[in-house]
């Protein structure tokens, strides 16, 4: 070999070592190794991207969701190139601590997975996750089509529906950018260190507010076939419904709810939703959840008001003498929101006789297809 074509090759050889010791200095303290079981990925892995502040805390509670085949830290929202922990930590970036969720779409949808979420984070504070402050903790969901952003408007529609939150929700809604994975030792952070991310867990607060709203957020109501349903909520949320303040029902409450539940008025009889619903599922209180009424005791009494001949569960209503009328009536209120829901009469159908004659708007109806997934799947026995 000539003289020249040696310096040539070694010339070459060092170019390309050069290359890849700044592509390493580069990369430093990065996971470079993409974390990511690809032994059972498939055609049906789905990706979804959530900021909720620490993400070693939502990267811990998505992999514990069955189906979910892989969570991954990282950073997301921002500008900047190949941003690292110390800048995203010190707000040095735009960028949120987030996480790359993989996932089986033939076990979840993307609804499910946002509702999840949001029994995993606080959805009402713009300024931080619990004792991390800043935008870098602040909760987003990043949608990559507009049928996620679209799912995801219904989820938040149907929470403040119900009332779950007593302040509004905030959370950031992204289309979805460049996904930098975090670095490796934040990877699975939970499992390597157990002890030191009990430790920040329980003292942020974050378990105890979770707690205050949702009750158990590792005990998910379970289907025929025991699989785990996506952030439904216990089925006694009701029990720690705290009732917010007038101001706030009559600027979170329609006109006619507020009138009818709070000031015992009473809706145009045959113009209201439910009087000639058909559709089979369950009518719930307005604001606490709580179920009161199945269609399967709804019948046509011909008064132009939802009637029925007897409630899901009598610990669910509670009676009152009225006096409104010359005549006493029995007041059906709703035990955990105190809402005036109707009256019930003696001139009902067998096999009770009772007529519980409710309002439309003191209630919220929910299919039998939506029950299992807001939390209500202990009461589908009433359709077998």
């Amino acid at each position: 070999m000539s003289n020249n074509k040696k310096i040539a090759l070694i010339s070459f050889i060092l170019l390309i070592a050069a290359g890849f010791i700044i592509y390493k200095i580069e990369n430093k303290g990065r996971n470079t190794i993409t974390k990511i079981n690809t032994a059972v990925t498939s055609e049906n892995t789905a990706i979804a991207y959530f900021a909720g502040g620490c993400f070693w805390c939502i990267e811990s509670d998505f992999e514990k969701l069955p189906g979910v085949i892989e969570s991954i830290s990282g950073y997301m929202g921002g500008t900047e190139q190949q941003p690292s922990y110390e800048q995203v930590a010190a707000g040095s970036t735009s960028h949120r601590e987030s996480i790359k969720v993989l996932y089986d779409s033939t076990q979840h949808s993307y609804e499910e997975l946002v509702l999840y979420y949001f029994r995993h984070v606080d959805p009402t504070d713009d300024s931080g996750s619990f004792y991390d402050r800043g935008n870098q903790y602040a909760p987003a969901i990043y949608y990559q089509t507009a049928e996620e952003k679209t799912a995801i408007e219904k989820v938040i529609k149907n929470l403040q529906k119900q009332m779950v939150y007593k302040k509004p929700i905030v959370v950031d809604i992204q289309k979805a950018d460049e996904f930098w994975q975090a670095e490796d030792y934040h990877q699975d952070y939970y499992k390597k260190n157990p002890l030191r991310y009990k430790h920040y867990r329980t003292g942020s607060g974050r378990d105890s507010y979770l707690e205050s709203i949702w009750g158990n957020t590792d005990s998910m109501p379970q289907d025929e076939n025991t699989k785990p349903v996506a952030s439904s909520p216990t089925n006694n949320r009701w029990q720690r419904y705290t009732k917010p303040s007038q101001e706030e029902l009559k600027r979170t409450l329609e006109p006619l709810q507020y009138n009818v539940t709070q000031e015992e008025g009473t809706e145009t009889p045959f113009e209201n939703e439910y009087n000639s619903n058909k559709a089979t599922g369950i009518y719930v209180d307005i604001l606490s959840g709580e179920p009161l009424f199945s269609s399967t005791h709804k019948y046509e009494s011909g008064t132009g008001w939802p009637s029925f001949w007897q409630p899901i569960d009598e610990q669910f209503i509670v009676k009152k003498k009225d006096f409104f009328l010359i005549f006493p009536r029995t007041e059906i209120r709703s035990r955990y929101s105190d809402s005036h829901i109707g009256h019930v009469f003696d001139d009902g159908p067998d096999p009770t006789g009772l007529r519980y004659c409710m309002n439309s708007a003191a209630m919220r109806f929910v299919a039998k297809e939506d029950m299992q997934k807001e939390g209500y799947s202990k009461y589908l026995s009433l359709f077998e």
